[in-house]
């Protein structure tokens, strides 16, 4: 079937933008409406159904349940008042509205008896001129999504993640649309694992830059000193934060992609499966990520000690040669009426060679050695 062998090239853009979006949908809101629905729109047939003003919740189930087709329904930071109508209009699990409302959650699949709940943890990479200590390098949202039988609910949480540019895809996509809800959830779950990929892509290039630093030589070819354990550490949280919303995440793909389920279509369901092993290949990338940033920490502490070390032999060097002309400036300085070569017109510079030639004997047999 040509729609399906054409599934991945509707939904998937070529390159995901890490530019942050933070427009809300286009439409016209209804003032009886909630303020955090930002688009409520019927489809039937594949096709967005025109209406003069921005539907309200009730107005487009009552539509869909009258002529067909199901309501796909998109809120921003609803507040539990806010979503207490819509929950009830759909008949949504209370333990699912709580989570919705509260945000927060871990990514995960749960199914009721006439819906589907999922959590998905957005990434956006923070753009930056300079790694710091403090640099913010990943940025966390969230999705939620009610799947049920002729509605689709997506609930989002923070300033980035917007399904705006995803809707219009969609609704240039028919034939697509058709298959119903669970096409809008393998969409949504392909968009967010697809984030996941060119995140993982900036953040390796931040890694190989802070790689490079340390095992740069320093000057003359010598030992590096290495970079600031504290750029390391804050880019093992920001890896860890990543690492948090993409592990997860693999399970419910799994899930979706194996076990039947009646609110999914057979031809949506076979595509989760190229999301869950799009979505390894990143968990598995993290995971490296993680791995190499303990071995780079590791061989920055470990020049560190290095060059300390190379700065205790030089102490220790030059506090040897100087040990000798110590010694014997302490000799001759004893007030004594009996001593050698004090009344000897030459002793001054005898001896003064005499500690010179040593000292520089000291200095180059050190220098031979590496001390200095």
């Amino acid at each position: 079937m040509s729609m399906i062998r054409d599934l991945r090239a509707a939904v998937r853009p070529s390159r995901p933008s890490l530019r942050k979006d933070t427009g809300a949908y286009d439409a016209t809101r209804d003032p009886s409406t909630p303020s955090a629905v930002v688009d409520c729109a019927v489809y039937r047939d594949g096709r967005r159904v025109e209406t003069d003003q921005q539907l309200s919740p009730h107005e487009a189930m009552r539509q869909v349940r009258r002529d067909g087709g199901f309501v796909w329904i998109g809120l921003h930071e609803p507040s539990e008042a806010e979503f207490s109508g819509i929950a009830g209009e759909f008949g949504l699990h209370p333990l699912a509205v709580e989570d919705a409302v509260q945000a927060h959650q871990r990514p995960k699949l749960e199914r009721y008896d006439d819906s589907l709940f999922t959590v998905f943890k957005t990434i956006h990479y923070v753009e930056h001129d300079e790694l710091t200590a403090n640099s913010e390098i990943v940025e966390t949202g969230e999705v939620m999504c009610f799947t049920g039988r002729d509605f689709f609910i997506t609930v989002r949480h923070g300033g980035q993640g917007s399904l705006r540019a995803l809707r219009h895809r969609l609704q240039d996509d028919p034939e697509l649309l058709a298959k119903g809800p669970s096409a809008v959830l393998h969409s949504i779950a392909d968009h967010v694992v697809d984030g996941y990929v060119a995140v993982a892509d900036a953040v390796q290039d931040d890694i190989d830059e802070v790689e490079t630093e340390v095992f740069t030589p320093g000057r003359g070819g010598k030992v590096s000193r290495g970079v600031d354990s504290a750029r390391i550490y804050q880019l093992k949280r920001e890896v860890l934060e990543f690492k948090r919303a993409v592990a997860p995440l693999l399970r419910p793909m799994q899930l979706l992609s194996e076990r039947p389920m009646r609110l999914v279509d057979p031809d949506i369901q076979k595509y989760f499966r190229d999301v869950a092993d799009h979505l390894a290949r990143v968990q598995e990338q993290v995971l490296g990520f993680d791995e190499l940033l303990n071995s780079i920490l590791q061989a920055n502490l470990a020049q560190a000690s290095v060059a300390q070390n190379e700065d205790m032999r030089k102490i220790t060097s030059w506090a040897a040669i100087i040990a000798v002309p110590t010694m014997v400036c302490g000799v001759y300085g004893m007030n004594f009426d009996y001593m050698p070569e004090t009344h000897w017109k030459l002793g001054y510079p005898v001896i003064m060679a005499i500690t010179g030639v040593i000292c520089l004997g000291i200095h180059r047999t050190l220098k031979r050695n590496g001390w200095l």
